[in-house]
């Protein structure tokens, strides 16, 4: 792929995430997928990530190499590492081996750390707004940190150039909390690995389900902030109906077993990645997604590109992308008797319901990693050639850590 015109060269980009494959979650792969696509357009990108088990060992980096620190394991959230503070090595690389740009993606200790670095460097500096921790509060017993939360990531975020967002609805949301510097920027779908041509009758036949029975299907992390109960209140409902219809959840997280007590015949299929998970969405009929508190929510897009009719709130991804009736289903934010009761009618028509499938799929077609890598090289470009906003440069002044 080709650079934007008129660029001298390729661009060099430090990335910033507390979270990068083989952590599997929808941060970790839309981040590894733009990288992806920004080296495809010839820039050299620099990841800066936490050690993950596995790796070799931790650098403070070679040129423009990835770089990978020290971390911890995140607390509540198996699987996961935060980075540790570290503002002194990433000073010392960056003052070596200056970037262009530093790209902040998530704003743990890690991105807290970049974000001081290059301040102290003069730095440009873009970040993602992706994951509403301050939501997520309520579901783990910090319903009460909500405001501090949101109060650190508007600090955070306004102390960068430009913060990009995947919908609209999202920036407009930041904007009224006092975000500044928005600029809404589309996630993108692999529409070429999530495809109804990898529907296997073997793995429904594994699920017990015949050529015409319903297979519904979620996936994603099962953890209290996804709203799992309606799924399950959703699912009870279709089984009135479609007694042989069968419920199959793709991940795992803590509410596993609770789940599993609570609707024994699902199937568990457990985290699944590369050509195996686009073989479960794509064997799957209707793909009910309930949760409320997702910035964007990739397992949207995942779904649709795979054929598969989604009901889902009217917000984040499904409601930029999901005409109702027309290729899927919308229920009222929060809403939870209106997505029982839609999810229901849906699923009542199997042949009507793969029908709504064919036309997510076409809908998305379009949301390619190019497209979405070209978008954010010009928002790059953007905050290199700008002259540094009004900042908080209060949270950007304290003094630097290192490790």
């Amino acid at each position: 792929m080709d650079m934007q015109p008129g660029l001298p060269r390729p661009l060099r980009i430090a990335c910033v995430t507390e979270t990068y494959p083989p952590e599997v979650n929808g941060v970790a792969m839309t981040i590894a997928r733009l990288v992806q696509g920004l080296r495809e357009r010839h820039h050299v990108v620099q990841v800066v990530r936490p050690r993950q088990a596995g790796d070799a060992g931790a650098t403070a980096g070679d040129g423009h190499a990835d770089v990978l620190v020290r971390g911890v394991p995140l607390p509540r959230y198996q699987g996961l590492r935060m980075g540790l503070p570290c503002t002194g090595t990433l000073v010392r690389l960056w003052k070596q081996h200056r970037p262009d740009v530093v790209h902040i993606a998530t704003e743990g200790p890690l991105g807290r750390s970049a974000l001081l670095a290059a301040k102290a460097l003069g730095l440009p500096v873009c970040s993602e707004f992706r994951t509403n921790f301050h939501a997520y509060s309520q579901h783990y017993g910090f319903g009460f940190l909500r405001r501090p939360i949101m109060e650190y990531l508007r600090r955070f975020h306004n102390a960068t150039q430009c913060t990009m967002v995947p919908t609209q609805a999202l920036h407009d949301d930041l904007r009224q909390d006092g975000f500044r510097n928005l600029m809404t920027v589309a996630r993108g779908v692999d529409v070429r690995r999530f495809d109804a041509a990898h529907r296997s009758d073997a793995l429904r036949t594994q699920w017990g389900a015949g050529p015409d029975d319903l297979v519904v299907t979620c996936v994603g992390r099962l953890a209290p902030e996804k709203n799992l109960i309606t799924l399950l209140a959703a699912f009870e409902a279709i089984r009135r109906t479609q007694p042989r219809a069968r419920l199959v959840l793709v991940g795992d997280g803590p509410m596993r077993k609770e789940l599993q007590a609570r609707c024994p015949d699902a199937v568990f299929a457990g985290q699944r990645i590369g050509g195996d998970l686009a073989a479960h969405y794509a064997s799957a009929d209707l793909f009910l997604f309930p949760s409320t508190t997702e910035t964007f929510g990739n397992v949207t897009t995942e779904a649709m590109a795979s054929g598969l009719a989604v009901v889902a709130f009217d917000y984040a991804a499904a409601q930029r992308l999901i005409c109702h009736g027309e290729n899927g289903a919308l229920a009222p934010f929060d809403d939870t008797a209106a997505f029982v009761a839609t999810a229901a009618r849906i699923a009542a028509g199997l042949a009507s319901c793969r029908v709504l499938g064919a036309r997510a799929r076409a809908s998305v077609m379009a949301l390619d990693w190019d497209s979405i890598a070209a978008q954010v090289e010009g928002v790059m470009l953007s905050v290199m050639r700008a002259e540094t906003p009004a900042a908080d440069y209060a949270f950007a002044s304290a003094r630097h850590s290192s490790v």
